[in-house]
């Protein structure tokens, strides 16, 4: 019996009448493994088009921005472009764009360009119930910030920021800065200081630990959240200067252990720890030096000349020179100050700046423009000298000028009755109680 032909493997089988000659295999044994590998089910499609992608990203990324801007920024707004380029396509991605430029402004740093609307920022005024502290939070409120006011109206008042009640832009704390305080911010203005020689020699001790405690508790705020810090020094860190007029880089002349030391010394030492923030923890921070300020809502005995005198011509009583008359002192108009606080923290340079008005004028000199305005019978009455009282005090404001593009506008002659119409009626109640109270940190006395 005949053996049978068993076809294996490859092996050509026998056709029988009308079969069809099957398709020959593809053979891939002289194509290395790696390519054999991407020419199977599609890979090589997909790889090809997943470079194209990644090279329209990138292309984009350059691109200025008139388009969709580079990828760099928050977080959360390059996932924003992102996903839009990803879900519907590069031409949808750019309609998302002025949603990517909005989360752009919000971030950390984002800058507004110019001919834009700018966005309203979250704010936190420390002392924003005293003296300059309310005429800061005024501008800031009408400027369309949200504005948090810290206080613990040891020389603030709640009249002061009362018409801002009902605000939803406006929240009032009752707070120490002594103590540490968590808040979410963008901006924190830290005025927070009795600020007239009678209010922060009445309890020293806690004169020094608001400028030294107060402001480690605010800069770590600042660090935490990533906020901008401004500082609001003073001109009483030059001491009684032996150089006149003074600038940033005179170093002063003060007694480190005298009746004003807690308050000189305290703000030498809150500079020093905004500097030291700056350069350690790279936090944004401005200093100000504030000279004589004056204006509605100082308080009306709080030992400084001006309100003194004011009050003291009102009253009919006799002027108090201290001295004999010829210490000067330099004033300027709270709104100047406000206008420059306010150019200090939105420009690039940290300072120190002196924001003052250079018109100096003797006490004396003071005297004779106050009886000008309201009574010329007023009577000088000369007394002792204070301890450690400056001799000569005006602020060079050179820098100011050139880099904040900041100057005082308002002269002393026509500041002078605005304050003395805010005076008249607080002293004589014509039309009720108005807003007072003094400052919770400003010029000095």
């Amino acid at each position: 019996m005949g053996s049978e032909l068993i076809y294996r493997g490859h092996e050509a089988q026998p056709l029988g009448d009308g079969a069809c000659s099957p398709k020959p295999m593809k053979r891939w044994l002289s194509l290395p493994r790696a390519v054999r590998y991407l020419l199977r089910e599609q890979r090589l499609f997909f790889l090809i088009a997943g470079m194209a992608l990644a090279t329209i990203v990138l292309a984009l990324a350059r691109r200025p921005l008139s388009g969709p801007p580079a990828i760099a920024g928050s977080a959360a707004a390059g996932a924003y472009l992102t996903i839009g380029m990803a879900r519907h396509s590069t031409v949808a991605a750019e309609r998302l764009w002025p949603g990517y430029q909005a989360a752009m402004m919000g971030s950390v740093g984002g800058k507004v360009p110019l001919g834009l609307k700018r966005k309203g920022m979250r704010v936190v005024v420390t002392g924003g119930a005293g003296f300059v502290g309310s005429h800061l939070v005024d501008r800031l409120i009408e400027r369309g910030d949200s504005v948090i006011v810290v206080d613990n109206f040891f020389t603030g008042r709640k009249e002061n920021v009362m018409h801002h009640f009902g605000n939803p832009n406006f929240e009032l704390i009752r707070h120490d800065v002594v103590e540490p305080l968590l808040l979410e911010v963008d901006q924190i203005y830290h005025l927070a200081c009795p600020a007239s020689p009678v209010h922060y020699k009445f309890n020293p001790v806690k004169t020094i630990k608001t400028n030294v405690v107060g402001t480690l508790n605010m800069l770590g705020l600042a660090k935490r959240v990533g906020a901008r810090f401004l500082l609001t020094s003073t001109s009483e860190v030059y001491g009684d200067p032996l150089q006149h007029p003074q600038a940033e880089t005179y170093w002063g002349n003060v007694n480190p252990i005298g009746v004003r030391s807690c308050y000189d010394e305290g703000k030498r030492t809150a500079e020093t720890l905004t500097m030291d923030y700056h350069r350690g923890a790279q936090v944004e921070v401005r200093i100000a030096r504030i000279f004589n300020t004056y204006g509605p809502r100082m308080c009306i005995d709080d030992g400084r000349v001006v309100s003194n005198f004011v009050a003291q011509a009102l009253r009919k009583e006799p002027l108090t020179v201290y001295g004999d008359g010829k210490q000067t002192r330099s004033f300027q108009y709270v709104s100047d100050l406000v206008e420059g606080l306010m150019k200090l923290m939105e420009g690039e340079h940290v300072g120190p700046f002196n924001l003052g008005n250079p018109g100096e004028f003797t006490m004396l000199e003071l005297a004779q423009v106050v009886q000008e305005t309201i009574d010329p019978n007023a009577r000088i009455e000369f007394r002792p000298n204070t301890e450690d009282d400056p001799h000569k005090r005006k602020p060079d404001i050179t820098r100011a000028k050139e880099l904040l593009g900041w100057e005082p506008k308002i002269p002393l002659r026509k500041g002078l009755p605005l304050m003395v119409s805010d005076f008249r009626k607080r002293i004589f109640d014509d039309h009720g109680t108005t807003s007072t109270g003094s400052s919770s940190a400003s010029s000095a006395a």
